[in-house]
Order: structure tokens, then sequence, then C-alpha cells
């Protein structure tokens, strides 16, 4: 098969195509010939050294959506011809998905949103999963007012869906007027421009100064701090980038509950992986009932591109999810 390999870490130039060896399915595992990946801010870090990757040379990549081909023993849920989605390699001791074949843990594989086609689908495992688990930690209650910090970044896009979906007031920043439409058609009855509208003026603005009931962080660093500014207090804050140093002080002060989101954890330890299959079904039955949809960046790459793509994306210019086609 066909792979994007990457022999040591560094910039994209490092990936390069060539022809491997076809995984097979073992035990529990799915063959899937991938249909579509995307490229996600971990799969840049994984690339230039971070830890967590897979042993070199590796196949990186983490999202696929695609056809079963082969079902391996101890596999009772999926069948051959089914088509799926998941978030299943990438990391250490899994295969990557920027290939035309990927033997994945069947635990973590669901069936595709029938609404959605393989494009769209293969932008939603890993932002889904983490939003899902971060509105989950958060718990919003109906007619609370939310703010998802990074409005229209791949796991902020989503989260504001679900707390839209769960009833919530959802207001959330971004760094561009262009982009308050697009949050508005999600579900985002209010927008904020961070760079132009300081914490106490849109808190004001959107809560009468009371705060924020919930917050999901998807920025982290010093915007962590903004979220305790923005909070109410005894507030609910979940951030899916946390690798800071940052004052609890105000944390402390207002009482605020502070959830941590590492969606990659099953993966990496083995354990817990049925939630993530479990979640993705629940993300299909809201695709289908068309009460979420994914952003994709209307650039387009294929498998001998990739290295294009993970330009793309470092750029800090795309919008939505970055996209490659597989077949």
């Amino acid at each position: 098969m066909r792979a994007q390999i990457l022999n040591s870490n560094g910039g994209p130039e490092m990936l390069h195509l060539a022809d491997v060896e076809r995984p097979s399915a073992g035990p529990g595992q799915v063959l899937i010939r991938i249909r579509a990946t995307s490229v996600n801010p971990v799969d840049i870090k994984i690339r230039e050294g971070l830890p967590i990757g897979p042993e070199l040379p590796a196949i990186l990549g983490a999202d696929l959506a695609g056809v079963v081909e082969v079902v391996g023993p101890d596999v009772d849920d999926l069948k051959v011809g089914d088509e799926v989605y998941g978030c299943a390699g990438g990391v250490k001791g899994l295969g990557g998905t920027l290939a035309e074949y990927i033997a994945a843990d069947a635990r973590l594989i669901a069936p595709k949103p029938r609404a959605l086609t393989f494009r769209e689908a293969a932008a939603l495992p890993l932002v889904s999963i983490t939003a899902w688990e971060a509105i989950e930690r958060i718990a919003p209650k109906k007619s609370e007012v939310v703010l998802v910090q990074g409005g229209v970044g791949g796991v902020g896009h989503i989260a504001v869906q679900l707390a839209s979906v769960a009833g919530a007031i959802v207001a959330a920043s971004v760094s561009d007027d262009r982009d308050f439409e697009q949050l508005r058609a999600f579900g985002a009855t209010n927008v904020v421009n961070y760079k132009n509208e300081p914490v106490p003026s849109f808190v004001q603005r959107i809560t009468g100064g009371r705060g924020f009931d919930a917050i999901v962080d998807t920025v982290g660093g010093q915007n962590l701090v903004k979220s305790f500014e923005a909070a109410a207090v005894r507030a609910r804050i979940a951030t899916t980038n946390s690798r800071a140093s940052v004052d609890l002080g105000l944390m402390h002060a207002k009482a605020l509950s502070l959830h941590l989101v590492f969606m990659l954890l099953p993966m990496l330890s083995g354990e817990g992986r049925e939630k993530h299959g479990r979640i993705l079904r629940e993300i299909s039955a809201l695709a289908d009932r068309e009460l979420l949809r994914p952003l994709i960046d209307p650039e387009k790459f294929e498998l001998a591109t990739a290295a294009d793509a993970h330009r793309h994306l470092s750029g800090g210019k795309s919008k939505g999810k970055v996209v490659v086609d597989i077949d």
C-alpha cells in the first residue's frame, strides 16, 4: 500500500510517500480501506517530536473515514463493507492514517454518519470526542450561559454545537469578525472578537457582569487565566490545552472547578477505548439529525500532498479542519 512515512522528526519535508506492507487485522481489529483523513495540531507536534508518537519510521495521522475490508477475530459489531470512521492511529503502539489502509482497534471505530461524506466524517473523530468530553465535564444545564474559547477551531466549533444541543445559551470567542456568521449558524447567540473586546466588556455585555456559568477553553496558556476572569463564581471550566504555568489565585477566589481533557489517553493506555466508540455513535446520530456538522477548510489535499496539508495547518490560516483525501 502507499503511505506517508516519517523517518525522523522535523518539518513537513520529513514526510515522504512510499510503498509499504499492508497491515493485517488481528484479534479485536478491523482492516479499513481509508477514504479520507484529517490533520490535527497534535499530528504536527508528533511530527516535530512530541514523545507520544509511534516509533520511527512511522505513519502519522489519527482520524479516518473509510470502508471495512477485513474483520478480525473477536469483532462482533462491524462487518465487511461497513462505512466507518474513528480516531485510531498516529500515537505509540498504533498505525497511522496517512495511508491507504489501517488495522484499527474496533473499539475506536463507529459507523460513519449517513448524512456526511467520507471527507466530512474524517474531520470529526478527534475533535468531536475531545469536545464531547469537555462538554461532559462542564455539564451545561438548559439556559446556562456557556463560553467556548476558540469557537472556529477544530474542537471549538464542535463544542459550540454540542453546548447548543444541550440547551445552553452559547457565546464563542474568535479573532476575526468574518467568523461571526458561521458561529451563529452553529448555534452561538453571542460572538466575541477577543482582539477587540476585553474580558470585562464582553462579560458585562453578555452576562450582565455575572460571568459565564461554564467555559470550554481550547486555546490554553494565558488564555486560561482570561477564562478564570470571565467565569462566574463556582463556574466549571474544561480546557483541552493546559501545558502552561498559570496563576490559580483567581480560580481559588471564585471557587472554580477546572477539568483537563486529554482525549488521546485511552489510545495511549489502552484503557477506556470503548467510550470513544460510544461517543462517535452519538456524534453520528446528531449528524444524521442535522444537529452537528463539521467545518471543512476549502483547500484540497491528497495522500501525495500530505506534507502540504501539514504546512497549511501550521501556517495558521486554515478555517476548520484540514482534510486529506486518500482514495
